[in-house]
């Protein structure tokens, strides 16, 4: 059991709220909602710059100066609540094998500039950032803006904002078994004894919990290479929006989808108990009536 535990603390960092600071539109949102049961993660699939921008005759790199402006709004949003932990996917390792050079560098230029332009914002709102993926391999100079940011935000203790760059789940569960590995041939274990903790604790996300919301944007039915591992008994949204035009308001509708299901974890759902209740009364009444 974790010492945390033991003490009666709580094993993750826990944000204030700050309603007061949402907007009328999402103050009426949130008082539909049971604080008591707010997800304490939420993931994101930021999909649709691209079709946003194509939609307005726009060149692709405006589509994702509008995304960067909703990431810092729905962020803001999610600290005004009290939500622990946003992990959004802000760029994978496919985009950057895949895409165009030219747009690869403006991506990272629009990385560094966030940081840069934001990090005020973060600090205002009590917000910490944190990365996940092979981030090693990103240009020095964005790799020592996001050292920056995360060393400048380290001691707040609201949102945990974490971007995924240069991410993919695959790789990231390849990574934590070469991990794995090579803890087991310096301590001698034996594969056989191998469990799923010993995996999650060699992953990138070993240090958070399990998100309990995933949101997609622009539609599409795809988990794209995300969080694979992670999302095993994750709700999932899904919506037309695209990610330029995704705002605090609709993080909220997300989450109050999310409070109006049954979440399971492969168990049986209150009513199909009650059912199962009600079928072993009815046998407990035949055979005491045979007897």
């Amino acid at each position: 059991m974790p010492a945390a535990i033991a003490r009666g603390e709580p094993l993750y960092l826990t944000a204030t709220s700050r309603i007061h600071e949402l907007t009328p539109e999402e103050r009426a949102v949130y008082a539909t909602l049971t604080p008591a049961r707010l997800p304490e993660h939420v993931a994101i699939i930021m999909d649709g710059n691209g079709r946003w921008a194509g939609l307005r005759s726009l060149k692709r790199f405006l589509g994702h100066q509008q995304g960067a402006k909703s990431v810092q709004l729905v962020t803001e949003t999610a600290s005004r609540i009290g939500l622990p932990w946003l992990t959004l996917y802000a760029f994978s390792l496919e985009n950057n094998l895949r895409r165009p050079r030219a747009e690869v560098s403006f991506l990272m230029r629009l990385l560094r500039s966030y940081l840069e332009s934001n990090l005020q914002r973060m600090m205002d709102n009590n917000v910490r950032i944190r990365y996940i993926g092979r981030t090693h391999e990103l240009p020095p100079d964005v790799q020592e803006r996001m050292q920056w940011a995360a060393e400048a935000t380290s001691r707040n203790t609201g949102t945990t904002l974490t971007l995924a760059l240069n991410y993919g789940a695959r790789s990231e569960i390849v990574d934590a078994f070469r991990s794995l590995s090579a803890e087991m041939k310096q301590k001698g274990l034996n594969p056989d004894r191998v469990t799923e903790e010993d995996i999650h604790r060699h992953l990138y996300t070993a240090h958070m919990p399990d998100p309990d919301l995933l949101i997609r944007t622009s539609g599409e039915m795809r988990i794209s290479n995300y969080l694979l591992w992670q999302i095993a008994y994750t709700e999932i949204f899904v919506t037309e929006r695209f990610w330029p035009d995704f705002r605090g308001i609709h993080l909220l509708e997300a989450i109050a989808a999310y409070q109006r299901r049954e979440r399971r974890y492969g168990g049986l759902g209150e009513a199909e108990r009650e059912d199962q209740a009600s079928d072993q009364d009815v046998a407990e009444e035949a055979r005491s009536a045979a007897g």
